[in-house]
């Protein structure tokens, strides 16, 4: 132990700090690893054929199914999903319930992004309103659970929000709906479809790991560099003795 000193302060910021770098690139592979299974299943289930809603409802893992609709939309208590950008502009996503007559259970399904350049005036859309044959696919949202206006007082329609929670939606409406969104392929009804699958990629998640064991490994590096270099000057330090 007397070859390596590295002294009280340092030693304490290793013990403080070390453990949440590895923390945290552990953590960012975890995620790189969960956004890649999230991926190999949404690639392998959009190759699939679309199945109907009662056949959803029996699926345990739901999550980017397609499934086919035959029904109509309801452009009333249309929701305006706000704080969407597509190529550096800002919009909204427009999402509408839509009653599937096979299954008579309604789904809320989004159209897709719209530009919305002048916010002193409302978003224009249109809704078809003759009944549709439709496939989407059900759309697994990451982190928090949305929340029905959780940024926004208003309860007009429709209504613009920032999060919606489609359990309180159907609640609200007093309708048996399905708890997913379902996000419209393309056709008769949809509007600008390019959605990203996942917000960030696990190659973005895999960088982000290799900094955070970098900086764990620097502090290791220094730690022991610092406590060979104090022991060496504790050692050549000249002895004092009285006479």
């Amino acid at each position: 132990m007397k070859a390596f000193r590295p002294g009280l302060l340092p030693s304490i910021l290793v013990l403080a700090l070390l453990p949440g770098l590895v923390s945290l690139g552990l953590w960012q592979l975890s995620r790189a690893e969960e956004k890649r299974q999230l991926l190999d299943a949404h690639q392998a289930r959009q190759q699939a054929s679309p199945i109907s809603l009662d056949t959803l409802e029996q699926q345990a893992e739901p999550a980017y199914r397609r499934v086919r609709l035959q029904g109509y939309f309801e452009p009333r208590h249309s929701l305006l999903l706000d704080n969407r950008l597509r190529d550096g502009q800002v919009g909204v996503e427009l999402l509408q319930p839509f009653y599937d007559q096979p299954s008579g259970l309604w789904v809320l399904l989004n159209r897709g992004w719209l530009a919305w350049p002048d916010r002193r005036q409302a978003p224009q859309f249109s809704t078809p309103d003759t009944p549709l044959q439709l496939t989407a696919w059900v759309y697994r949202p990451l982190g928090e659970a949305f929340q029905l206006a959780g940024g926004s007082t208003d309860k007009g329609w429709p209504r613009l929000i920032t999060e919606v929670q489609i359990g309180e939606l159907w609640q609200e409406l007093g309708r048996g709906g399905l708890p997913y969104e379902l996000r419209l392929e393309p056709g008769p009804a949809s509007l600008r479809l390019d959605w990203p699958v996942v917000a960030m990629s696990p190659d973005k998640h895999l960088g982000y790991a290799v900094q955070w064991f970098a900086m764990a490994l620097v502090l290791l590096i220094l730690f022991i560099y610092f406590g060979l270099h104090n022991a060496r000057e504790t050692r050549h330090e000249p002895s004092h003795h009285s006479v």
